[in-house]
């Protein structure tokens, strides 16, 4: 067995079991590109401030990129033994190139290295995750486009509220997202923190170039404090927290749309190979990726709560507790990740269904609120009205009629402000043509905001 960095210290053999509980190889390995990428700005570093030989560096640099060349081609052996991703790059450095190797490591700790690396791993995966988040905001866009001048009630309660235009109902997804991308954009800013050069919790004695490593990482700054440096991983919970709100978005957008997609609403049809059938029934087709997409968003809150667990009763500075961190944040990404894909294809390959919709669309008074409305501008004080036209729905329901269907003589009964001119303002058709306010239901208004959000991911895609 490989003998450890650290084994100097300890006396006796190494225990197999504990070798098989503290190894984390089988979790970090995904970080060696970032961990790579970061020894050998490390290392640059080291010989421009005189630390290691510029043939050492050359050295270093030589045997760290064939060791990635081996890792992608599958022809690298990753060793248990060696705990992680970072001694064992290190262990088959030395093992490659010699002495240079044994330099690598020179102010640097494991713990100063993971939280380099998990910070590089992060940037990239959330600038992907804003990425995956804007597809799903284009095809919701699209669809908006194509099918957002049906008229379908909105709800509340789940119960029957107001009609609304269907691309004013999917363009409130857009609006969910656009805030998930701008918590995710923000978070970035947080990740973008140099913490190499705070070695184990103090630093070093050594001269280092912390803002040189900055610099040729890509960084935007450096930590200001060591023992912080290393010990905080805000930033993957942040990362997660998002990730798990960005899920219960998503599975909401699933929640009606299984709903939508029954025979008893019939609001959508989603593309069968974005549904699955029945091994018993023959004649089901049912929405299964959407269902998991549901199902994902529990995986994702349980990925925070084992995180913000993990972290709470830490002291400072680092403990070996932070080794749990990478399977939530990985766990949280990949989930994410696949469901934010799935989500945009199942959106690109769903259509509405106007005629059912309109089938039943004068149930549930969805003009009620309209026709108190009406009497407002007439003069009547609003909870007058309201009472007033409650008071109408309740005879409507009780003969089976709708609002738009019940003669002039007998509204004015109920109210003598009541004029001819009041059918205009019934009918769910009639409603969403009389939305007055900015960012509401009406056509006028979903036309400004498909101009918006055309406009907005099309700046987006040309930065």
């Amino acid at each position: 067995m490989a003998k450890k960095s650290w084994q100097s210290r300890m006396s006796g053999a190494v225990d197999e079991l504990a070798v098989n509980f503290v190894e984390s190889i089988s979790v970090d390995w995904r970080l060696y590109k970032y961990d790579i990428v970061g020894s050998i700005a490390h290392a640059q570093m080291l010989s421009e401030q005189g630390l290691i030989s510029k043939d050492e560096f050359r050295q270093i640099k030589q045997g760290l990129t064939e060791i990635a060349e081996q890792i992608e081609a599958g022809k690298f052996k990753f060793d248990k033994s060696q705990e992680d991703i970072h001694m064992v790059i290190e262990a088959a450095l030395t093992k490659n190139i010699g002495e240079a190797a044994r330099k690598l490591h020179t102010g640097r700790s494991r713990n100063d290295q993971v939280a380099l690396d998990m910070r590089l791993w992060l940037r990239d995966c959330t600038e992907t995750i804003i990425e995956r988040i804007m597809k799903l905001q284009e095809a919701l866009v699209k669809l908006a486009q194509k099918q957002g001048q049906v008229v379908m009630p909105g709800y509340t309660h789940l119960q029957r509220a107001q009609p609304v235009l269907s691309g004013h109902y999917l363009l409130a997804f857009a609006e969910q997202l656009q805030r998930d991308r701008q918590r995710f954009s923000d978070a970035l800013k947080r990740i973008n923190v140099c913490p190499l050069g705070s070695g184990a919790l103090a630093g070093s004695s050594l001269p280092l170039n912390r803002r040189r490593v900055m610099e040729l990482l890509g960084f935007a700054e450096i930590t200001r404090n060591s023992i912080d440096g290393i010990s905080d991983r805000d930033f993957c919970a942040e990362f997660v927290f998002t990730a798990a709100l960005t899920a219960i978005h998503l599975s909401r957008l699933a929640e009606d749309w299984i709903i939508y997609s029954t025979q008893e609403f019939g609001f959508i049809r989603i593309g069968d190979a974005y549904c699955t059938g029945s091994s018993m029934m023959p004649q089901k087709r049912n929405p299964d990726m959407l269902e998991l997409i549901r199902g994902k968003s529990g995986q994702l809150h349980g990925n925070l709560t084992a995180l913000l667990t993990m972290l709470k009763g830490q002291p400072l500075a680092y403990n070996r507790d932070m080794q749990e961190d990478k399977k939530q944040v990985f766990d949280a990404a990949d989930t994410l990740e696949a469901t934010l894909a799935m989500a945009a294809a199942i959106v690109a390959n769903t259509r509405f269904n106007p005629d059912k919709i309109q089938a039943g669309l004068d149930e549930g008074f969805l003009d009620a609120t309209a026709l108190a409305e009406y009497l407002v501008r007439k003069g009547v004080p609003f909870r007058q009205a309201h009472q007033i036209v409650g008071e109408l729905v309740a005879q409507c329901e009780a003969e089976g009629k709708s609002l738009a269907q019940k003669p002039l003589d007998e509204l004015q009964k109920a109210c003598d402000k009541i004029e001819a001119d009041v059918y205009e303002n019934l009918t769910a058709e009639n409603v969403v043509a009389g939305y007055a306010v900015e960012g509401s239901a009406g056509k006028q208004q979903l036309q400004e905001q498909l101009d918006f959000w055309q406009e907005h991911l099309k700046r987006t895609v040309e930065k």
